[in-house]
């Protein structure tokens, strides 16, 4: 099969479009003709092997994916196929299957034309109502933007206006932050959405009360006060946008504040969402399969709105 292998940290240019070998699966373990997948700020960090927060989080990276090369080398993080075949002792899922899932706590390697999953890994039917270019971009920014909420206790709160948590999500139009903003709407949150002027009907329309262009208001300096502010693409001052927060509010990076362990669960409620109407997919724009590394430039100029879109096949 083919796959982008990423030969050693650095520049687009490691990354090589190879012939690799096709995944078997094994007995509990089902195989996925990917058909779409992600380029994300994730991806690039690693390829490049610089975090972009202190030399300390670098020297963890190393730790985690390797010092002078990849342990993992194929990257991509978020997926959606069809289940070509199964392990004898798989139930949970049948060939023909249309999947979506995270491979984040399986190695990566979305990033060609097969991938295999536990039965039990973060992969769940696809909902019918949306393509599967659609479902490759809602693990990764759905279940981060997820799992921040939750650590701020947003829960399906009250309709009473008085009884609203007020939440700022910055950077609210990129893959993160765009289902930030309709996570913490369902929840019953009050939204202000912090976005750059082209991307403020954007934000509007996933349900954002409010929206600040960064370009011409600083929110740290107009004497609002919320209940929970989230930087969802790390470029916040955090000691200058902590004074935005109520006595009792709450501050998430993140890079600093996502979950630690994915939950198939969370992935399922996302489903849901999506079937009810309630969470809709942001793409910026596709690139062919042989176009990655181009996608890995774009993605790194950080001015993407939501998500960009990888086809496979």
């Amino acid at each position: 099969m083919k796959a982008f292998v990423c030969s050693k940290f650095g520049s687009t240019d490691f990354l090589q479009l190879r012939e690799v070998e096709k995944p078997i699966p094994k007995d509990k373990e089902v195989l996925v003709k990917i058909k779409a997948t992600t380029v994300t700020i994730g991806d690039t960090i690693i390829r490049n092997g610089k975090h972009p927060d202190s030399k300390f989080y670098t020297v963890m990276l190393h730790v985690a994916f390797g010092f002078r090369k990849l342990r993992k080398s194929i990257l991509g993080m978020e997926l959606a196929g069809v289940v070509e075949s199964i392990g004898k002792d798989v139930t949970r899922f049948k060939p023909g299957d249309h999947v979506f899932g995270s491979t984040f706590s399986i190695g990566f390697a979305a990033h060609a034309e097969y991938k295999c999953f536990p039965e039990n890994g973060m992969l769940v039917l696809k909902p019918d109502n949306i393509t599967f270019d659609k479902a490759a971009t809602i693990p990764g920014g759905g279940m981060t933007a997820l799992g921040v909420l939750r650590k701020a206790n947003l829960k399906n709160g009250s309709t009473n206006q008085s009884d609203k948590l007020k939440v700022l999500i910055n950077g609210a139009s990129g893959a993160v932050g765009s289902s930030a903003v309709q996570l913490a709407k369902y929840f019953g949150a009050e939204v202000t959405g912090v976005c750059s002027g082209a991307n403020l009907e954007l934000v509007k329309s996933l349900g954002a009360d409010k929206v600040i262009d960064y370009t011409k208001v600083d929110f740290t300096e107009n004497g609002e006060k919320y209940d929970v502010v989230f930087d969802a693409v790390h470029k916040l001052d955090s000691s200058k946008a902590k004074k935005s927060l109520k006595d009792s509010g709450k501050y998430f990076d993140v890079l600093k504040d996502t979950s630690d362990k994915e939950k198939v669960e969370d992935l399922i409620f996302l489903k849901e969402l999506i079937e009810a109407g309630k969470l809709k997919a942001v793409i910026d724009r596709h690139f062919p399969f042989d176009q990655i590394p181009e996608a890995h430039t774009y993605v790194e100029k950080g001015h993407k709105k939501g998500n960009v879109v990888i086809d496979v096949v």
